[in-house]
């Protein structure tokens, strides 16, 4: 049982460091971009620190809040998603959206297993 709760440790942990990665990576001017994105880009910042703070609260508690991890994989899926749409618009190159989404689907793998093998521990109390 104790490897399950550690498992989903390491997922609350790695998606919050994977969070503020990305947070901090979306301050950078030279990231911003445009003028017309430095605002939404600045938004979806706080955004990621935010998440990054709800997996950490979740980490206090690992099995009572494993519940968390499944809007957190679909938070992801939306990121990649709108990598690939990015992509398929001509916005940026493939090349710039594979470690992200190699990333991502390396969250969703690991956030997704520890859910589930969680879920198999009888007594949440221990």
């Amino acid at each position: 049982m104790r490897s399950k709760v550690a498992l989903l440790r390491a997922s609350y942990w790695a998606g919050a460091v994977a969070d503020v990665g990305v947070g901090v990576l979306t301050l950078v001017p030279s990231r911003m971009g445009e003028t017309e994105f430095r605002y939404p880009m600045g938004l979806a910042a706080a955004v990621m620190f935010g998440w990054a703070l709800l997996l950490i609260w979740a980490d206090r508690r690992p099995l009572e809040r494993r519940g968390v991890l499944l809007p957190t994989i679909f938070v992801i899926l939306g990121l990649l998603s709108a990598g690939l749409y990015a992509v398929a618009s001509g916005i940026f190159p493939i090349a710039r959206i594979v470690p992200t989404s190699i990333l991502g689907a390396a969250l969703i793998a690991l956030m997704g297993f520890s859910y589930l093998e969680a879920g198999k521990i009888e007594d949440p109390s221990v």
